[in-house]
């Protein structure tokens, strides 16, 4: 519903991704974890920077030179999208469902019914542990409907997933 604000100027309507901005509470992500994900690109790009490096060497071909340049550039490029990244992830529960949001340059929003679901996971990598976060996976009948929330403290985790699969339950008893 489009009208005019106290100016007389037009009002769009909310977009699809979001369709509640008044009665959805998100729930963001702990920004620890954009260290995490710094720490991985660090990695990836000390290994890309070392066969380049070594190949430069060995080879000694101006490519080589401006394929490492280029390398860095992109990290560079990347490193500064994963903080924009993680903090574009949120969630919010709501009594039917759990809403998952997250992207840059794609947003995507899930939106995942408690009664489709089958099994909740809650995973954190040796990264994830060093910096005190989880993952919670949600996993439904159909794979590409399947939800994360990646970036939450262990507490925080095991009370979604002991919420989150008490809901399920509850619903799918209904069905």
């Amino acid at each position: 519903m489009s009208g005019d604000d106290h100016a007389g100027r037009p009002v769009a309507p909310p977009g699809p991704l979001e369709p509640w901005p008044d009665t959805v509470r998100w729930q963001p992500i702990s920004r620890d974890l954009i260290w995490v994900e710094l720490i991985r690109l660090g990695i990836v790009l000390a290994v890309t920077l070392a066969v380049l490096g070594v190949a430069w060497a060995m080879a000694g071909h101006w490519l080589l030179g401006v394929a490492l340049a280029v390398a860095l550039a992109l990290f560079a490029w990347r490193a500064v999208t994963i903080v924009r990244a993680v903090r574009a992830w949120g969630y919010a529960e709501r009594d039917d469902d759990l809403l998952v949001r997250h992207g840059l340059l794609v947003r995507r929003l899930s939106i995942v019914p408690y009664s489709r679901m089958q099994f909740v996971d809650v995973s954190a990598g040796p990264l994830e542990r060093a910096f005190d976060l989880a993952t919670v996976q949600l996993h439904t009948a159909a794979a590409a409907s399947d939800a994360r929330v990646p970036g939450l403290r262990p507490a925080e985790a095991s009370r979604l997933r002991d919420r989150l699969t008490a809901l399920g339950e509850d619903r799918a008893e209904g069905l």
